[in-house]
Order: structure tokens, then sequence, then C-alpha cells
């Protein structure tokens, strides 16, 4: 036990870690002062082993570069640029595609000021760089600074001109691009320059809009209205969970776990003649084989973190990885090969079970069933952990492997206490064989939504609604022949005549196929529409109660409505969002619903995941970071958290011409009639605002 405590300690000291800021630059920012009006200050960096600093003035494209931005400089002007104390190391990056230049250990920046007029000197700016070692990268950080007379002892001569400087802000080329980068999208020529001034950091966060009331928080004007969208917990969790049970409850029928159930079992009742200690041991096995999974979870998000699962959701490369990954394990169910771990591993862990006693024997031979069972467990724990990391959910993958170990070790406690059970287990047989294929035409479909994902948020229009639904029905068609008999694989023993339960599942697998053939001519299908592409995909279409929205941005759709004099809805949605689409293929499409998003409010659709570049990256602040919005997506994403408090889609908001809330929000409730009363109760109170 107290190895297992052990494992569970060094588990959460890794989140902990992790969890905790790393500094690897530090900075020394001072003025040189002398007796003349010409001082230097000296921006001194020094990384830790293994880190290294970035140069100034990269090519665009690569990483970002060292910068420094003076904000204020009174009574000063600068001299030059900044210049390094040491050469670069200049290596090139096959990432970035690039010649990149760094600076390891220490290396001090020079620049040059000018004091014109002592009494009023003063100088605030701030340092922007990124830190790197051979592994990863920290996001952007930025150190500031400021200066004024106490920091100089230089006075004019009585006789001099003072030369009163206006609070200017002095830029680098560098500095000048980050300026140009955080120009609003809608400001008409957005490079053009004079007298190099830039923005206060201040007006830099208006840069997002025209209108900065669109963007003021209303958490608190939510919260009054009795929200509780904006602080409850994801349901996903719970949607994980059960995904891990069923999964567990699918492993026990595989050939690799089923036949163990009695053996092992067995084996506990005949170790001893006490049966309540037999039973005993049974639980602490069921128990050693929770704890096991649930390990592996945690070390899953250790290791990749929370913000690295939480980007797999609608990143292009991980979703063809998974997309990769799934249609593996179909080939493997399909029996081209086994996904079997090394021999010695499990001699190894089976020697361990034998020379030990007591608990720890039990663990080891839990520990040895988790490894025999891997060639069929294996695909069905990585296709729940792809799905739980592609949720975005930071402990998903524990929880989802705490549903499977549950449902996996309830039999071998269930049988220990009540033995007289195992006399009416189904043998071992053929069945277990067709289990897997089963599996494996079923891992298939589930693969395509995946690639469906990258496909949506990227737009490559690859696989539109229509493919993606041609290939469900291919693929449910020969279930239902394989269930038949029709279809045989290597491993699958002779089927001499076809059960009733296959009979049952070979017409449930037409069935289904047959279901989807309308779906080809733009019938909703709201029973996959959790899976396949929105309507808006599918090339031909006759299909006409599709609520579409009338704007994809923010901005453009709020002056309409203002225009028009119509409420808003906000319709945060997402490429990859499985509850999104349920929602506009069941609610939406409701004729109340429908009218009343078509006629009475302006629709506005925003996409959270959507990958197409801005014009200009847009750098903001948020919880004392600078971090840039590359993304639309990124700055629709910006808009949920920062103005509503929320990030789970779908997400519904009813405001105002003014960007005010006129109600609480809404969020997956596939309930037809509370969304009406959403919509109604909006209305009503925009219409009393407008008397």
């Amino acid at each position: 036990m107290k190895k297992l405590f052990s494992i569970f300690l060094l588990v959460f000291v890794t989140l902990a870690v992790q969890a905790q800021i790393h500094q690897p630059v530090k900075w020394k920012i001072k003025l040189e002062d002398s007796k003349t009006a010409e001082k230097e200050i000296v921006f001194t960096a020094t990384s830790e082993k293994g880190w290294h600093l970035y140069d100034m003035n990269l090519p665009e494209g690569g990483p970002v570069s060292t910068s420094f931005t003076f904000e204020t400089l009174k009574g000063a002007e600068l001299i030059g640029q900044p210049v390094s104390s040491v050469k670069p190391t200049v290596v090139y990056d096959e990432l970035f595609a690039m010649d990149l230049r760094w600076y390891p250990g220490t290396v001090s920046f020079t620049q040059k000021v000018k004091i014109t007029d002592p009494k009023k000197f003063k100088i605030e700016g701030e340092v922007e760089f990124m830190a790197c070692n051979d592994e990863t990268c920290l996001p952007p950080d930025r150190v500031s600074f400021t200066f004024d007379a106490k920091n100089t002892k230089l006075t004019l001569p009585s006789d001099a001109p003072a030369i009163d400087k206006e609070d200017v802000t002095a830029i680098q080329p560098d500095t000048e691009q980050v300026a140009q980068e955080a120009e609003t999208l809608t400001t008409p020529d957005p490079v053009a320059k004079t007298d190099n001034i830039i923005s206060s950091p201040a007006k830099i966060a208006n840069e997002l809009t025209d209108d900065a009331a669109l963007w003021t928080p209303v958490i608190d004007n939510l919260k009054a209205f009795g929200d509780t969208t904006v602080t409850a917990t994801d349901t996903s969790w719970l949607f994980i969970f059960f995904a891990g049970f069923l999964g567990g409850l699918i492993a026990l029928l595989t050939p690799c776990v089923w036949p163990m159930i009695p053996m092992t079992v067995s084996f506990f009742l005949k170790r001893t003649k006490d049966r309540k200690k037999a039973i005993r041991d049974a639980l602490t096995y069921g128990l050693s084989i929770i704890v096991i999974y649930l390990v592996m979870g945690l070390l899953i998000t250790g290791i990749f973190g929370a913000s690295a699962l939480n980007d797999l959701s609608t990143n292009a490369i991980f979703n063809i990885i998974f997309f990769l990954l799934l249609v593996v394990f179909a080939i493997s169910f399909f029996g081209a090969f086994e996904m079997v771990l090394p021999a010695s591993w499990t001699t190894k862990l089976d020697s361990k079970a034998d020379s030990t006693t007591g608990i720890l024997s039990i663990f080891f031979m839990s520990f040895t069933l988790v490894l025999v069972s891997f060639s069929c467990t294996g695909p069905i724990i990585g296709t729940l952990l792809v799905q739980a990391a592609s949720m975005g959910n930071a402990v998903g993958p524990a929880i989802g492997m705490f549903g499977f170990a549950l449902a996996l070790s309830i039999p071998f406690s269930l049988f220990a206490i009540f033995p007289n059970m195992l006399q009416s287990m189904p043998k071992s047989g053929g069945w277990l064989n067709s289990v897997k294929v089963v599996l494996g035409f079923l891992e298939l479909a589930l693969a395509l939504k995946f690639l469906s994902v990258a496909d949506l948020a990227y737009g490559w229009r690859l696989l539109d609604r229509e493919v993606f639904i041609v290939l469900w029905i291919v693929i449910f068609v020969l279930l239902g022949f394989y269930l038949l008999g029709k279809i045989k694989f290597s491993h699958d023993s002779d089927v001499k005549y076809v059960s009733v339960p296959r009979l049952f599942m070979a017409i449930i697998s037409f069935g289904f196929a047959v279901y989807m053939v309308p779906g080809l001519w733009g019938a909703p299908l709201k029973s996959i529409s959790a899976f396949a592409p929105p309507l808006y995909t599918q090339d031909f279409s006759l299909y006409d109660d599709e609520v579409h929205a009338a704007f994809d941005d923010y901005e453009s759709g709020m002056a309409y409505a203002k225009r028009v004099n119509k409420p808003v809805m906000i319709d945060f949605s997402g490429f990859g969002c499985v509850n999104c689409r349920k929602m506009e293929a069941s609610v939406w499409t409701d004729p109340k619903v429908k009218q009343l998003l078509e006629k009475d409010y302006v629709l506005i659709t925003l996409m959270v995941d959507d990958k197409t570049k801005l014009p200009h990256p847009i750098e903001i602040e948020e919880h004392g970071k600078v971090r840039k919005l590359k993304t639309i997506g990124d700055k629709w994403s910006y808009l949920q958290r920062s103005k509503f408090g929320a990030n789970a889609q779908p997400f519904y908001i009813l405001l105002n011409d003014e960007g005010q809330p006129l109600g609480p929000s809404y969020a997956f409730n596939e309930d037809v009639s509370k969304y009406v009363q959403f919509l109604e109760n909006g209305l009503k109170t925009f219409k009393e605002q407008s008397k």
C-alpha cells in the first residue's frame, strides 16, 4: 500500500509542479548614469542552463523576438537602436523553416538615450521576450521598467533652453511590428505610421473593436439574472465516465478478458478455505484494477498537461493522428494483427505475484491481467483516451479510465461473492471473436468523426456531409452482412446458422444504414447529428428547415441589429462541438424556434475553433499575461471568456443592440419548450427596454 500511495503522491506532485510558473530567464535593468546628457539603459538577461532567449527582429513567421517598447518618453530622446553585447547563436530551425538567432547564458542589450530636460525626465516601458529550450517554449512574457529624475544627477545650465517633449512612445523596429499586429481588423490603413507613435496599453485593449462597449464584461449582469451556466460544472465529465464504463463492459466480452473471469475468481476461492478472506482478496483484486487504470489516466494528464489536452479538440495534426490510430485499432480487431506487449513483461509480473504474499501479491496479479488483456483492451482504452482528450477536459482521461476500470472489476468482485453464478456463464468460443470484429466496424465509423473535425476546423471540405454519410452507410451495411455470415475474416469460426441475436443485430445494422439514406438529400438525421458534419457542408439538399446564422462576425451583426432595432442571439459554437450539432438538429429545426430565430432575432454564430488566420494578430492581456489572438476562433473564444465568463459550447446569450444581456444564458438542453421560453423572455425584456 505504501508503494501505491507513493505512486499517487508522485502523480499529484507532477501535476502540481506543472502548474507552477517557470521563469527560466531573469532580467536586470538599470540606467548607467554619467556626467554627460547621454546615458545608457542596460538590459541584462540571464538564462538558466539549457534555455535561450531569442534575438531582436527575427523574420516574420518565426517565434516572438525580443523587443523593447518605450511607452513614456519625457525630457529625453532615444539614440539609435538597442545593441547586444555578444553575437547570437544562429541555427536553422526545420519547424519554422528559417535561420533563428538566440542567446544562451547571459546577454546585455544597451540603449543609448539623451536627456534634454532633467526635471521632466521620465522613461517607462517594457521588454517582451520568449524563452525556449530543446524540448519546449514558454509563452511570451514581459518585464516593465521605469526611470525618472531621481535616477540621474544631471542638471541643465541655467541658460540652456528647456525642451518640453510630449509623452510619446518611441519604438524599435520589432516594437513597431507588435503595434501593427494589435491594430483592429476594421481600421483602414493599419500600417500608416506618423512620428513612430504607438497607442498606450489601455488603447491597445480597445483595438479589438471600434465600439469598446460591445466587449465590456457583463458577467455580473448575468449573475444578477441568476445565470448558472457561467459557473456550471462541465457535464462532459459525466459523459466521459459513462463512455469509459461502457468501454469496460465491452472489454469484458473480448476473448482476452472473458475467459479470465472464472479462472481468476476460482483461484481466489481455492487459495484459502476461509470464504470471507477469499471474497476480501477478490474485492482487493478488483480495487487494484481500478487503481492501475486510474493512475494511468492521471499520468496521461500529467504528461500532456491540461492546456495540451484542451488544444487537441480541433488541432488538425492530432485529429488526423487519432483518425489513423482508430483505423489501426479497427484493422487489429479485424484480425490483420494483434497488439501484444512483450512477453517478458507479463512473465516478470507473474513471477512477482507468485513470490510475494498479501495485498502486494494481489496487486501484481491484477497488473498481470492488465498486460495480458492489452491486445483486446488496448484499442478500447485508446479510443476512450482519444475521446476524453479531444473533449478538452484536463481530468477527462482519469475519469474515463475510472469508469472503464470500474466496469471491468465488477464481475471479479461479483462472482467472488456469489461463486454459484460462475456455472451460468457462457463458455468461451467463436462468439468472442465476432465481438472483436463488430467493435472493429464501430471503430472505423468513429474514426471518421475525428477526420471530420479537422476537415471542418481548417475548411478543407474533403469530408462533406454526404461523403461522411455514404461511408457510414457502407460500413453498417458491411457489418450487417458480417453478422449474417456473408463476410468472414481469417480468425472467424464457421457460422453454420444465424442465431437469433445475430439476426436482430443484423436487422438493426441494416435498418440504421437505410435510415441514413435520406440524409444524402439533406434530411437532418437527428440521431447522428452529433457525429455527422453540419448540414451547410452538404452540396445538394432538399431540406429547407435548417436555421442559418445571418452573421458570423460579432461587430457586423450588432451593427445590423441596431439598424433594424432587433435583439441579438449570440451562438458560441465550434466545428468540433458535438452538442452544438445536436441543438441545431433537434431544437433549431422546431417550427416555433425557427420562426423566433429568423424573424425576431438577429442570429450571430461565432465559431471558437475557426482556424482562419486574422489579417494581423491581436495582442491582449488576460490574467496578467500578454498573448496574441492569431485566428478568428481565438478572437471569438476570447470574447466569450472575457465578456461572458464562459468557455464551453454551445453557449447562447441574448443581447440588446448595446451588448447588454436580456436574461440568463442558455447551454446544452434539448428541451424545445425551455428554449422557446428562453427566446420569448429575452424578446419580452427587449420590448420593455425599447419603450
